[in-house]
């Protein structure tokens, strides 16, 4: 009985040890990642029609968000909310900045998604590019984008897309500083932005 009551601490000495080592290691990964810029390298090509990198993403804290222009709400809405929200916080473009970046590469031309964005802001800026280069983004941010057609009969017509529809903060480093949830109080969205443009 002795000899079991040994081994049954022997074990649990060893799974506390391994937990310990398991959180250690969860922690000094989260702390990596809140010291490193989110998301990943990109080229892609601004509303603009000139070359955009990362690099847009840091100097001044940065709303991010990804939609589509044949979104039927949430993109529009979002797109003059956060217009709204920007004016509020930093009337005169000083302090943040913001960008809209496609998830539908395949409709949406540089030239269409700032003609799309343009119509409603003057405080973001849109970003298109390539299929291939689009999806890299879409995953190292972390975005859920997928393809989902209108007719199911017929998954090569007419689609839309689902998405993520979160506004990512980042701090002027580029790093994840939070998130503007679709349909978030107005209040709290501007409260938000007012603590990132402190830095």
């Amino acid at each position: 009985m002795k000899t079991v009551r040994i081994v049954l601490w022997g074990l649990v000495l060893v799974m506390a040890g391994a937990l310990g080592w398991l959180t250690l290691s969860m922690t000094k990964t989260q702390e990596q990642m809140a010291e490193a810029p989110f998301g990943v390298p990109f080229q892609l090509v601004g509303g603009d029609g000139q070359p955009i990198t990362e690099a847009a993403l840091r100097g001044k804290p940065t709303a991010l968000f990804f939609g589509f222009t044949h979104c039927p709400e949430v993109c529009p809405t979002t797109l003059f909310e956060l217009d709204g929200w920007m004016k509020s916080v930093d009337p005169d473009g000083s302090k943040l900045q913001a960008y809209f970046i496609t998830v539908d590469p395949e409709r949406d031309t540089p030239e269409l998604l700032g003609r799309y964005v343009g119509n409603v802001s003057d405080r973001v800026k849109a970003i298109a590019g390539e299929p291939d280069k689009i999806a890299e983004v879409v995953k190292g941010f972390r975005v859920y984008a997928k393809k989902v057609p209108l007719d199911e009969s017929q998954p090569d017509g007419d689609y839309t897309m689902d998405h993520t529809a979160s506004v990512f903060l980042l701090d002027a480093q580029g790093r994840f500083k939070g998130t503007i949830a679709y349909g978030e109080n107005a209040d709290t969205a501007v409260k938000k932005l007012e603590n990132l443009a402190k830095g």
